[in-house]
């Protein structure tokens, strides 16, 4: 089986920056596509940024102010927000897919159990 851990979240201030980080791990791990979603209360999960093998892809509404970046080795995605507004607040959940579209769609085979991002105004 393949476990993914988040790490990162935390209290911030609106203005200020956060790294996501989530490292996989799992003999049966094959890099293919990582990336994150979020939640907040009272709503839908929504598609935040992913990463594959060739492209990054982000959502509207971080694209201009989230960096997403892979590390083979150690099997890790990282996700630099900056800015972060009040609007950010969610649990913040990585998956993994063998391809991007299902991870970008929200059918990733694999997810964390979440880390919390709470931006205060």
């Amino acid at each position: 089986q393949v476990q993914l851990a988040e790490s990162g979240g935390g209290l911030v201030q609106a203005g200020d920056s956060l790294t996501l980080s989530c490292a996989a791990s799992g003999r049966t791990f094959t890099w293919g596509a990582m990336g994150w979603f979020r939640q907040a209360p009272g709503k839908q999960r929504e598609f935040v940024a992913a990463i594959s093998s060739a492209n990054p892809y982000y959502a509207d509404s971080v694209k201009d102010r989230s960096t997403i970046s892979r590390d083979a080795v150690r099997n890790t995605v990282t996700l630099v927000m900056n800015h972060l507004k009040p609007d950010d607040t969610a649990v913040y959940y990585c998956t993994a897919d063998p391809n991007i579209y299902f991870a970008v769609k929200g059918n990733g085979t694999y997810w964390g159990q979440g880390t919390q991002v709470t931006v205060s105004s």
